[in-house]
């Protein structure tokens, strides 16, 4: 397993540095096609490459077949890549020529962490292919020619450096592969991954929409409640199972609270904020010191520990408009959040239960693989190593008991602790991170959190963070992506639909679903003046998992036609046969 993995990170380290070398190929083409344009930046991403231009007249998609024809003829002449240093003040001049003010502005702040004696020394490295020449660390591959599966897939606006008050530029997305056959395959999943774009399903089924009155806050319309509220009970089901206390703490909290925690110092710029009474108040943009406080409201003994308190909490994050993208990313959402408080000597036998149930809760929901990330100490972080160190080794101790392999991720913990991070994997091979645990020895420090140890003395408990699903808004949309919209019928917001031939089988059709609503499925007749294969094609599209279509026949005899969406016509079968076998799937979670 270990020379697999070997091999993955070499192949994605070969990937990387080939789609990094097509965003400078795609920025080479565009200056000579378009004079004067000022480049951005070009990196390698999870699917591809990208590249941010500031062009005065702008691309078209249609500018995108242009431009992929002088990538070819660039690929063809076979331009070695080749990296050379220079001075940053020999960097400032060459970019300065060119008219270049975004690579000036990232070449200015190079070395500023240096003294002045140290600038002098410090060097600025470069890569260029022909008269190209680009500001970049790599890597690349070692020449143009070795760029030949790739395709620009899309346009965009993207601010510079991210920033709503910089200038908006033009951002050309695209892909690349070792090989044509890979590209081939990656390409008709993009086309497949429009037809299950969330949005476009979530109108055609009527779940949920968007308006302007409140940019970025999703409307929930009755079909998609029933989908989200089945993903919340079912997670519910799951905490109380797990001897979860849920609790619910309040959306805006004192601005001094925020302080404590450490938000304030490394998250207020995505936080929304009020005055009451005149004080400063902010919108919870996570649930974390709303649990720090219900801990507080009693004395804890050792026997209480481990603790477990869950909370489907609203928070709200500021998001920039420009990166909002349907329930992907909102400005508020439900976060299934849970803090476990416990000893030390029960973190790692914790954190091993959590990864069991999340794993089997992907598992339930249709998402079969999914792949670990451990995330350590940042840059950026608060507390002594002594903490991090044990909290760290927690994580590893509990990955290796659980049997679980896993990638580690230098330096990109929170700001409190270290983290196990899972990505689960879509019907396209696309690779999502929802769930996450983190362990936590500082919160409970700031809030002076205690228990009565056995030795009748107080203890500080250590706070294990996690979620399961994350946010139920962006775990939605991926499940409608990765169902296209076909719910398995536990979720499905119609579960099945009763289709009268005539008008005269609409009084049995009546009689069939009152017996279902007593049983608590979720079902509808169809009593439209329309023939039945406009119905039956009907309730394929709005993807209803069961279809019971009632003639004189049916009616006679008491049962159903009975049809499901994936194997079509399954014949006649009486109705408390149907009942069982729905019933089944129900309790199936199937």
């Amino acid at each position: 397993m270990n020379k697999n993995k070997n091999k993955n990170n070499n192949q994605n380290r070969d990937l990387e540095a080939l789609r990094h070398s097509a965003s400078h190929v795609l920025a080479q083409a565009v200056t000579q096609l378009y004079p004067g344009v000022k480049l951005g930046i070009g990196p390698a991403i999870a699917d591809g490459f990208y590249y941010d231009f500031d062009c005065e007249a702008g691309f078209s998609p249609e500018d995108l077949v242009k431009i992929e024809k002088k990538m070819a003829e660039i690929i063809k002449q076979d331009l070695p890549i080749e990296q050379k240093n220079i001075s940053k003040s020999e960097a400032e001049e060459l970019f300065g020529k060119k008219d270049q003010p975004y690579k000036l502005e990232l070449i200015q702040q190079l070395g500023d962490e240096h003294d002045t004696l140290e600038q002098c020394c410090f060097t600025v490295s470069l890569f260029s292919q022909g008269d190209f020449i680009d500001l970049c660390k790599g890597p690349h591959v070692a020449s143009t020619g070795k760029v030949k599966a790739f395709k620009l897939t899309s346009l965009a606006g993207a601010y510079w450096r991210g920033s709503e008050r910089n200038p908006m530029l033009q951002r050309i997305y695209g892909t690349a592969f070792a090989d044509r056959k890979q590209l081939s395959i990656h390409l008709k999943n993009l086309e497949e991954a429009k037809k299950r774009d969330h949005r476009k399903i979530g109108k055609q089924l009527e779940l949920f929409s968007f308006h302007e009155e409140a940019p970025g806050f999703p409307f929930y319309l009755p079909k998609g409640l029933i989908v989200y509220e089945g993903l919340m009970n079912y997670c519910r089901d799951i905490m109380r199972r797990e001897d979860y206390e849920e609790i619910r703490t309040p959306v805006i909290l004192n601005q001094s609270l925020w302080e404590k925690s450490g938000h304030w110092d490394h998250y207020k710029d995505n936080m929304y904020f009020t005055r009451i009474d005149d004080d400063d108040f902010a919108v919870k943009p996570m649930n974390c010191p709303g649990g720090l406080l219900v801990y507080k409201e009693k004395i804890h003994s050792y026997r209480e520990l481990p603790l477990r308190v869950g909370e489907m909490g609203l928070v709200h994050r500021h998001e920039l408009s420009g990166v909002l993208h349907g329930l992907f990313r909102v400005r508020n959402f439900i976060q299934d959040d849970a803090h476990i408080f416990c000893q030390e000597d029960q973190i790692e036998q914790e954190v091993v239960n959590v990864i069991k149930v999340i794993l089997e809760v992907y598992q339930t929901l249709g998402f079969k693989e999914c792949s670990l990330e451990l995330s350590t100490r940042p840059d950026d972080s608060m507390g002594s190593d002594q903490i991090w160190e044990i909290a760290t080794n927690a994580l590893k101790g509990a990955l290796k008991t659980s049997g679980n392999e896993y990638e580690l991720n230098e330096g990109e913990g929170v700001f409190y602790g270290p983290k196990i991070d899972f990505h689960i994997k879509d019907c396209l091979g696309r690779s999502w991170q929802c769930g996450t645990i983190q362990v936590d020895f500082l919160m409970p420090e700031r809030f002076n959190l205690e228990y009565t140890g056995s030795d009748g003395k107080p203890h500080r408990p250590v706070m294990i963070h996690r979620a399961v699903l994350g946010s139920f808004e962006r775990f939605l949309g991926i499940m409608i992506e990765h169902y296209a919209g076909a719910f398995p019928v536990w979720l499905a917001p119609v579960q099945a639909i009763i289709l009268p031939i005539a008008d005269e089988h609409i009084e049995y059709a009546g009689q069939v679903k009152d017996k279902l609503l007593e049983l608590g499925l979720r079902v509808t007749v169809d009593q439209r003046n329309e023939k039945i294969g406009k119905k039956i094609r009907d309730a394929q599209t709005q993807k209803i998992p069961h279809m019971l279509v009632i003639g004189s026949k049916e009616a006679e005899q008491e049962s159903v036609a009975w049809r499901t969406r994936s194997e079509g016509d399954q014949g006649m079968i009486k109705i408390e046969e149907f009942i069982a076998k729905i019933t089944d799937q129900i309790e199936q979670k199937k």
